[in-house]
């Protein structure tokens, strides 16, 4: 049976138990149970069924509930992984006093990946405790036999685990993804205490880079970035850098333009991972390249792989200098050859293309270097930045909420963590902003002097628009995905009272900073952007 006749046997399941309306929270995750109750519902086979959707789990949860209330039958929350299973928690406490069916079904990564710290992996199964008769932590291949001691009036959860091969590849059904054997090796975990550093998987990894080695940055305390640099300008090799890492702008000729295709097109024999897990595409698609040998070096002792791999936890710093003096490698594979001929190439499609949102990103990483912090939300405005952000200036501080949260909370996060600073720069997406609503009500607590807040408004979640799964959906099934929207963002500005300025083309980005915030709503041109997808997939 193939991973989508599993989810579809699930929600046939959910139906049969008398689960008659779902709240549908869409993500990458869950896209085929949302496509297996959008054919139900248009079908009518297994009988009437209701569909709501809402972008926000929270607001879904309590949505639900109400359902429950007015009904007296059950309804179903349909989530994504990672944090937007946990927003549910206080609906599901209060259904649980209530005594109220609301039923969770949430998507999981695969088993393997529980503990790893990959992004949006999380102990998802349990998470709601007694609050919940029971959970179901199923994965592909179980036998089905759902719902067996449930009372029918008080909340239940299924947690269904579904495999990266099938929703973050071509969606095509594999029947031998669920028998790959995935193991973690962590070796050279050290305690702080002990002084010692067990720093063999990296030499052992340098002293195979002549068969092709990268560095992978992912996410540098500042007190990090020097030491790694000079390790890396001696080393000289290709250098995959997320924004932050600090380190970006400061790589020069070793930085590696369109990496993620460029690695994913030839893959080195080697990965050298230092700091946090990293946001970029090819670092999920290791996954799928066992042949590839993966080494991190982190703080946070989350190795952000279900594959093997090889991790070493302790202070960064201390474990590069761990190292001793290295010799030059440079670069083995061409990869530097690979991406010279793009940066050229990248930079002219942006300036063609201004008003697309590529474009736009890289003005406002123009204008984002006159502010002293700069804070960069989930999903598509840390990724686009990442690619398309300039390189000639580094940025002072660079802060992202990573791994978990998806799109929970990033404007309360970043007011907090730029409180006490003037000039501090957030870039959000849209439905981001939406999600934290509430968050400038923290505005009269904070610095708000310079304070920019920039949302791209570009209708809703875009980046699901690029999955490949996308193309063979309907427009129906495909507005449960991305949340399509026409709201804009002018009265949110005046309800708290900020500066409000709207960009809709290139003159638009004529402002200043002033005394109190200043909320940026930029519009991409919507052909623009298409075009320029469309070209860069040529480039």
């Amino acid at each position: 049976m193939s991973y989508k006749g599993w989810v579809n046997d699930v929600i046939v399941a959910c139906i049969a138990a008398g689960i008659k309306e779902y709240v549908v929270c869409a993500g990458a995750r869950n896209l085929a149970a949302v496509v297996a109750l959008a054919d139900h519902a248009e079908t009518g086979e297994l009988g009437e069924i209701t569909l709501f959707s809402h972008f926000e789990e929270r607001a879904a949860g309590f949505f639900a509930l109400g359902r429950t209330m007015q009904t007296g039958i059950p309804c179903a929350v349909v989530t994504t992984s990672g944090t937007a299973v946990a927003e549910l928690l206080p609906a599901v406490i209060e259904a649980h006093y209530q005594r109220r069916p609301l039923v969770v079904i949430s998507a999981d990564r695969p088993l393997d990946f529980r503990g790893t710290g990959a992004p949006q992996a999380i102990e998802q199964a349990g998470l709601f405790g007694g609050y919940v008769e029971a959970c179901e932590d199923l994965a592909w291949k179980d036998e089905l036999n759902i719902f067996e001691g449930w009372s029918g009036c008080a909340p239940w959860q299924i947690n269904l685990c579904i495999d990266d091969f099938e929703t973050e590849k071509d969606g095509k059904d594999n029947e031998g993804a669920g028998a790959i054997k995935r193991s973690k090796v962590r070796l050279g975990e050290i305690g702080e205490a002990r002084g010692n550093i067990d720093m063999l998987p990296v030499l052992h990894c340098i002293k195979e880079g002549w068969k092709g080695l990268v560095v992978i940055l992912g996410g540098l305390d500042a007190g990090d970035r020097e030491e790694v640099w000079h390790f890396l300008k001696v080393l000289g090799v290709p250098v995959l850098a997320d924004c932050t890492s600090g380190l970006r702008e400061l790589l020069g000729p070793l930085a590696l333009i369109d990496g993620d295709r460029v690695l994913k097109k030839n893959p080195p024999a080697n990965i050298l991972r230092i700091g946090e897990v990293p946001t970029g595409r090819f670092w999920r698609d290791l996954e799928g390249l066992p042949q590839v040998n993966v080494v991190s070096i982190s703080r946070t002792g989350f190795a952000g792989l279900a594959r093997e791999n090889q991790l070493i936890t302790g202070d960064i710093s201390r474990c590069v200098r761990a190292l001793g003096e290295v010799a030059p490698l440079g670069d083995t594979m061409d990869h530097f050859r690979a991406t010279a001929s793009k940066h050229g190439r990248l930079s002219e499609l942006l300036e063609s293309l201004p008003e697309s949102e590529p474009g736009m990103i890289r003005t406002l990483s123009v204008m984002a270097t006159m502010g002293s912090s700069l804070y960069l939300g989930n999903s598509l405005p840390i990724r686009e930045w990442n690619d398309f952000a300039q390189r000639e200036i580094p940025y002072e501080c660079v802060r992202a909420n990573r791994g978990a949260n998806g799109i929970d909370g990033q404007i309360s996060s970043w007011l907090g963590a730029s409180a006490d600073e003037k000039d501090a720069w957030g870039v959000f997406g849209d439905l981001t902003a939406m999600y934290d609503l509430a968050a400038p009500a923290l505005l009269g607590q904070v610095e708000c002097q310079g304070r920019m807040l920039v949302v791209i408004n570009n209708g809703g979640g875009k980046i699901f628009d690029r999955l490949p799964m996308m193309n063979q959906l309907g427009e129906k099934v495909s507005g449960l995905v991305t949340n399509q929207h026409k709201h804009g963002f002018e009265a949110w500005a005046a309800m708290w009272d900020m500066h409000y300025t709207k960009v809709v083309g290139m003159e638009g980005f004529d402002f200043e900073p002033r005394e109190k915030t200043t909320l940026i709503e930029v519009v991409p041109d919507a052909r623009q952007t298409a075009k320029f997808w469309e070209k860069f997939a040529q480039l």
